[in-house]
């Protein structure tokens, strides 16, 4: 598939440019899924050291866009690169990389622009921010989508890495000697993906082999997979312990939360019957999981019984 991505099969009679376009090859709806995590973490570091919420709103905003920006850079350059595969995907057919609204250089100039201007405001307000986004834009542009994605079954959990940073850059634009909340908010994004891509994989786990990409659906199974989704869930229920300075209704709430989705795994320990409907319960749980999760976060902040 790889001698594909520049073959005349992903290119079509050019189409006009459109704002939505742009929104949807920069992929807005991830961009918009991560701001919240940016946003709680840099809303948290303000409120734990006890500095101004509005005197910080001016770089929080910077951080915001900032962020935006690398992750649309990244999600453009990620298109380019996965044109092939998309382009046999029926699920991707959409994608204005592969319908003909963009040529490889439009993607290649958008993706670029967009991560370059991202990490100048990211290292305008601290290094740390800055070398953070360039580590997650690497990882996820090169590490993930150019190898592990078509060449190992652990791919879901390599790209977990880059797309768990947006809480430390959030965390590092209030403090750039990132606390151990700022760490833990990361580790509970990067436990939290392979169990929502896994289940998104079985929706899509033909779609995956007709592209030749080495998902774990598509390679193990469905069982495989189940099991798989559980294991990472139940590492979950262990988070809480690093971030009691939050109060002991944090450490509640987020157990109940992580509970609550361990049943729904397990679909309420009952055989699963339907793979497809099962995986979609697991996928539309972790959409909310990670909202309730970081709104939880914010909640904590305004509290701030540190």
């Amino acid at each position: 598939m790889q001698s594909d991505v520049y073959g005349n099969d992903v290119h079509h009679d050019s189409k006009g440019i459109t704002f939505k376009a742009v929104k949807t090859l920069v992929k807005d709806g991830i961009i918009k899924s991560n701001l919240i995590p940016a946003f709680a973490a840099g809303f948290l570091a303000v409120m734990y050291h006890n500095q101004s919420f509005f005197s910080n709103v001016p770089l929080l905003l910077m951080m915001v866009v900032a962020t935006g920006l690398v992750i649309g850079g990244v999600a453009a350059l990620n298109n380019y690169y996965d044109r092939d595969i998309d382009s046999v995907m029926a699920s991707k057919q959409s994608r204005p990389s592969v319908d003909g609204t963009f040529s490889g250089r439009d993607i290649l100039l958008i993706g670029y622009t967009f991560l370059i201007l991202g990490e100048v405001l990211l290292f305008s307000i601290n290094p740390t921010a800055g070398t953070l986004g360039l580590i997650a834009a690497f990882g996820y542009a090169v590490v993930y989508s150019i190898f592990a994605k078509r060449h190992l079954l652990s791919n879901t959990i390599i790209g977990a890495i880059p797309g768990a940073m947006p809480p430390l850059i959030g965390w590092a634009v209030i403090d750039p000697n990132l606390h151990l909340l700022a760490w833990a908010m990361f580790v509970v994004m990067f436990l939290w993906q392979p169990p929502h891509f896994y289940a998104l994989a079985i929706r899509r786990s033909d779609e995956y082999s007709a592209a030749e990409v080495p998902m774990l659906p598509s390679v193990k199974g469905n069982h495989r997979t189940r099991r798989s989704i559980v294991f990472w869930v139940a590492l979950l229920l262990f988070t809480p312990i690093m971030m009691t300075e939050l109060g002991t209704w944090f450490v509640v709430m987020a157990t109940a939360l992580n509970i609550m989705w361990l049943v729904i795994s397990f679909n309420r320990f009952r055989p699963v019957e339907d793979d497809n409907r099962h995986a979609g319960k697991v996928f539309i749980f972790s959409l909310n999981y990670i909202i309730v999760f970081f709104v939880m976060i914010i909640v904590a902040g305004l509290l701030g019984n540190f």
